[in-house]
């Protein structure tokens, strides 16, 4: 897009009227928002945005590098504090400056090891006081310098906390997981729904925070399906509710635009099949075995026409209410 400052130069040539600068500027600025939002979905919905170049992948390794060596020298106590001064100095260069999205993940992991070398878990109440730094000081990382990743160890720590506080876990209680990936995923579509254009860091941030949330809520239901004791999960098929429960989870993450949704889906369906080949099959898992390859396929098909798919099924809903919380339905597709 040409910039305010050529045109500025261009009226100092005489080659447009002073006056017109500004007025030409936003029109300019206009047709380029115009023009990217045309571009269709595969240009424009859900962009990875972690490498700009190659120069990022040196200064994250590089960030590795003084971290191993940080690590190596057996710093205690507040000597951390030193590395920790480093890296929030690093940041305010790369993250807040720069804007580089790789680089910025590694730093603040980094910030994070380092607080909680100040800040150790323990037992207990040393638990829920670590976790509660850790996320403390992701949500001044975002609050700072805006970076999407950081909502992600923000939510899993506070995720953390009660499950720490009660001792429950996943394989006892699958409904609590269910319930948190929920909130985290009400969460993350309210971000998608401030930018449903997706060009901000808001966009972003609703990726990080469905990411979180898939596998909260996908192994929540399939624990809660496989191993339930009530009597009205135990007398349905289980293989029926898998695909019923895949099918809406597919259908929900296809409406509003987040293939990032379906991640944890087929790496649940790739441990499931390891397990099953690795324990041997009798008649039962046999079905379970081809239910899940079934899913597998199901899974790219959906990878390799996905937005045909979206306006077959959702086309109807385009000027309705809930098009307005979502990415547009009618889309450009070249597949």
């Amino acid at each position: 897009m040409i910039s305010k400052a050529i045109l500025q130069k261009a009226a100092q040539q005489k080659i447009i009227d002073a006056a017109q600068v500004d007025a030409l500027y936003q029109f300019i600025h206009q047709q380029a928002l115009s023009q990217k939002s045309d571009q269709g979905p595969d240009q424009n919905n859900e962009p990875l945005k972690f490498i700009r170049s190659f120069g990022d992948v040196f200064i994250t390794l590089g960030i590795i590098l003084i971290v191993m060596a940080i690590t190596m020298a057996e710093l205690t106590g507040y000597y951390y504090l030193l590395p920790l001064a480093g890296f929030i100095a690093l940041a305010e260069w790369l993250v807040r400056l720069r804007r580089l999205a790789l680089p910025g993940i590694a730093i603040l992991i980094s910030i994070l090891l380092f607080v909680n070398k100040l800040v150790p878990f323990g037992y207990g109440h040393d638990v829920i006081i670590a976790l509660a730094v850790l996320s403390g000081s992701s949500l001044l990382f975002y609050l700072r310098y805006k970076m999407p990743f950081s909502l992600f160890p923000l939510m899993a720590a506070l995720v953390a906390m009660p499950v720490a506080q009660t001792g429950l876990g996943v394989l006892t209680n699958p409904a609590l997981f269910v319930g948190f990936g929920l909130i985290i995923f009400i969460i993350a579509f309210w971000f998608d729904a401030q930018d449903t254009k997706r060009i901000s860091h808001l966009s972003d941030s609703a990726f990080w925070l469905y990411l979180l949330a898939s596998p909260l809520i996908v192994h929540g239901v399939m624990i809660s399906v496989f191993l339930s004791r009530h009597e009205w999960v135990q007398s349905l098929n289980k293989e029926i509710l898998m695909i019923v429960f895949f099918t809406i989870f597919f259908l929900v993450s296809l409406l509003i635009d987040r293939r990032a949704m379906l991640i944890s889906t087929q790496l649940y369906i790739i441990y499931a099949l390891t397990q099953l080949l690795q324990s041997g099959l009798d008649n039962s898992q046999h079905v379970m075995l081809y239910t899940l390859t079934g899913l597998g396929l199901f899974v790219i098909y959906f990878g390799s026409y996905w937005y045909k798919t979206r306006n077959l099924i959702f086309g109807f809903m385009k000027g309705s209410i809930i098009s307005k919380f979502i990415p547009d339905l009618a889309l450009k597709d070249n597949q």
